[in-house]
């Protein structure tokens, strides 16, 4: 049977937004949300993947890169859109990736599905 299930991760970055006319000019830090969600069918074991796997993977190949940083260290522009490719690549020949939401703060977010949208 094929089934969903998601994982949610926390991180806190700081950023400036080069060229933008906005507040967001100045640095400041968000505390983002990265909920990963997988599919797949079940094995033997009744899981789609173990939830420590999908823990150890976002952990070791997104969370330690990017919490506690200066996101302008890592990308050119460090924009949620930009952050959710980097995050896409990092993660797509990883885990049987259906899609994620990385929340740039509780009200805004950014979806990427590995079907398209």
């Amino acid at each position: 049977m094929k089934m969903k299930a998601c994982g949610e991760f926390y991180f806190d970055a700081a950023h400036t937004l080069p060229g933008h006319n906005g507040k967001c000019k100045h640095l400041h830090g968000h505390t983002y949300k990265l909920e990963v969600v997988i599919k797949g069918e079940t094995g033997k074991d009744g899981m789609i993947l173990d939830f420590g796997e999908l823990k150890k993977t976002v952990k070791e190949d997104v969370l330690n890169e990017l919490d506690h940083t200066n996101l302008n260290e890592i990308f050119d522009n460090p924009t949620a859109e930009n952050m959710a490719q980097w995050i896409f690549n990092k993660l797509k020949n990883k885990l049987p990736l259906f899609s994620f939401k990385l929340w740039e703060g509780t009200k805004n977010w950014v979806e990427v599905t590995k079907q398209g949208p």
